[in-house]
């Protein structure tokens, strides 16, 4: 789950616009976007497809969905968050599998109702967030609360109390404090 939630992450934070380190940030367009989703994508993993133009619009969409989640989230309207995540679900027809691949032991995925990768990462994405969403670990995702920052995370600290997307940004507020 930690992955699929990462790569959430990853892709709100890539293709949304808003702010970022104190800075306007507008997503990748045109040939930049789908180099960006495959980055988002392949994170720590070995996998070699290329996102391709009309794939990486439709991530575009999604992350917007995404950040709808962590936006509610982080504002206490858990029940607006669950609503997003259902209706993500419903959307991507979210089933769970037990899969094995790259050497791996068998573990669970959240397949889409058809098997393209859009349709696959949103419904992983989705589930993810739901199994957050529906622990006592919500508060862990959260929203950048330095000045001029608007960028996601999701908080794996010990004591859950990280309030920045980055170290970059808590020198900031450190600093102007």
């Amino acid at each position: 789950m930690d992955a699929v939630v990462a790569v959430a992450v990853r892709l709100v934070n890539a293709l949304t616009p808003g702010e970022a380190l104190g800075r306007p940030y507008s997503p990748p367009d045109g040939d930049e976007l789908p180099p960006a989703v495959t980055a988002a994508l392949r994170a720590g993993r070995r996998d070699t497809r290329q996102v391709t133009p009309d794939e990486a619009a439709e991530f575009g969409m999604v992350a917007g969905a995404l950040r709808a989640v962590f936006d509610a989230v982080a504002a206490g309207r858990l029940d607006e968050a669950a609503s997003q995540i259902n209706a993500l679900l419903a959307f991507t027809g979210a089933r769970p599998l037990l899969d094995r691949h790259d050497s791996e032991p068998w573990h669970l995925h959240f397949h889409g109702a058809d098997d393209s990768l859009v349709t696959g990462w949103s419904a992983g994405c989705a589930a993810g967030l739901a199994v957050v969403l529906g622990s006592d670990l919500h508060g862990r995702l959260g929203v950048c609360t330095a000045e001029r920052c608007d960028r996601v995370y999701v908080d794996t600290s010990r004591n859950g109390t990280r309030r920045f997307c980055s170290t970059a940004c808590q020198n900031r507020v450190k600093a102007a404090a």
